[in-house]
């Protein structure tokens, strides 16, 4: 499943996007109200990551917009949406890139909002959703969308991890049950290797989702990006134990080859195919596998920390936004209570099998047994640093460096703690 800017301190982090799921002061909501709206038409710009296989699967991000945008203007013929999709590897980077040109969009969808809250580019999600589709927010997610207090992040779709293990593979290695442990993990990838496995253990650290699969790991030592107090702890003891037993696993040939050059897809396409023994997923991952060679053929079970099963996983949220600078507060908000109280959401679990962040449509999911152990990990779920305004610059960071941890972990993990810690 999954999960990721300008302005001030948040402009210099633009910059290095360019190059390259608490605190910030929010200001002024509205940057001086809403413009008054014309009688003509009024043309939204959306900006919008790709969810999709490809571009021109039939779940393509582009197709998925355009049957929620063609059905928001039959009953609003005065509001026009004009939606870009833009894959996750390039979207933050584009992103950036249009802010510093000026050409902001009217609603973001992506994986961070907080790089844009000191500057005061954001509308208050008072301003731009009903009470009554705010008040159905799973209030521990919505929660996650407020910096001082005040909420300018809301919530898109929601996911958890968990490990998918290939049946089929564990019964010819001769593996009874899928591991607790890390120690049990390694001996497990060691018995998929001597039975033919090729990767043993999937372990996607290229640039994708990087941040994801490297806080599994995190969590497994009782480790994170940020301690109790939300100060930041990336090199902190734990998480360099955790990085060394992971190269350790790399250096014997039980993961992925050159796993930091390697984005989740890839490597769930081939789980998908036969060819990985075990993985970290999310219900994301469901329809990939669901069209492969493994189909019928995993399971899914906890994922494994040092000593035992995770407490708690990864709970990852994706959010979207609205831009106050050219003033179309009024239409946003017809489109995010369109989009929340219609079919759009429902339809995104069909298409993408990720969560939804309302209590109703998680209630319409209760009876589906394959997103069970997600919908039950999410009450208890962990979550990246979203209200800290110096998590776009750090989730950038971790990006495109953490595959260098399965080399170096200390000083890997030293790096990236100094781009937290800058000021």
């Amino acid at each position: 499943m999954n999960i990721k800017l300008v302005g001030g301190a948040a402009l210099g982090l633009a910059t290095m996007l360019v190059l390259s799921s608490c605190g910030g002061g929010g200001t002024s909501s509205n940057g001086g109200g809403d413009k008054a709206s014309s009688a003509g038409p009024v043309t939204l710009k959306m900006v919008a990551a790709d969810y999709g296989d490809n571009p021109t699967a039939d779940n393509a991000g582009t197709k998925f917009w355009k049957s929620v945008v063609d059905e928001f203007q039959a009953q609003n013929p005065n509001i026009k949406v004009d939606v870009q999709v833009i894959n996750w590897n390039d979207i933050d980077k584009q992103v950036a890139t249009m802010v510093q040109n000026g050409q902001v969009p009217d609603i973001l969808q992506t994986g961070d909002y907080s790089g844009f809250v000191k500057d005061g580019l954001l509308y208050k999600v008072d301003d731009v959703l009903s009470p009554n589709v705010s008040g159905d927010m799973l209030q521990k997610f919505a929660d996650f969308g407020k910096v001082d207090g005040t909420a300018y992040g809301i919530p898109f779709v929601s996911s958890a991890r968990a490990l998918f293990y290939n049946k089929d593979l564990f019964k010819k290695a001769g593996i009874a049950e899928p591991p607790k442990t890390w120690d049990e993990l390694k001996a497990d990838a060691e018995k998929l290797k001597k039975a033919g496995v090729s990767q043993p253990f999937g372990l996607p650290l290229g640039q994708e989702e990087a941040q994801a699969e490297s806080f599994l790991w995190m969590l497994g030592n009782g480790g994170g990006y940020t301690d109790a107090s939300g100060k930041w702890q990336i090199n902190a003891p734990q998480n360099v134990e955790a990085f060394t037993y992971v190269k350790g696993l790399v250096d014997a040939g039980l993961t992925t080859p050159n796993p930091g050059t390697k984005d989740r897809k890839a490597v769930w396409e081939d789980f998908a195919a036969g060819k990985v023994g075990m993985v970290n997923g999310g219900p994301m991952s469901i329809p990939i596998f669901d069209k492969g060679a493994v189909k019928d053929q995993y399971a899914v079970a906890p994922i494994p920390g040092k000593t035992g099963p995770l407490t708690t996983t990864l709970g990852v949220m994706d959010w979207i936004m609205a831009f106050n600078k050219n003033g179309h507060g009024a239409e946003i908000k017809k489109f995010f209570d369109f989009f929340y109280t219609g079919d759009a959401v429902n339809k995104i679990v069909d298409n993408y099998k990720l969560l939804p962040v309302t209590n109703g449509g998680i209630q319409k999911l209760a009876g589906d047994e394959k997103l069970k152990p997600f919908l039950d990990a999410l009450p208890n779920a962990s979550f990246y640093p979203f209200k800290d305004p110096k998590w776009s610059e750090v989730n950038t960071a971790i990006k495109q460096q953490i595959g260098g941890a399965v080399k170096d972990p200390a000083k890997t993990l030293g790096d990236l703690q100094k781009v937290a810690e800058a000021g």
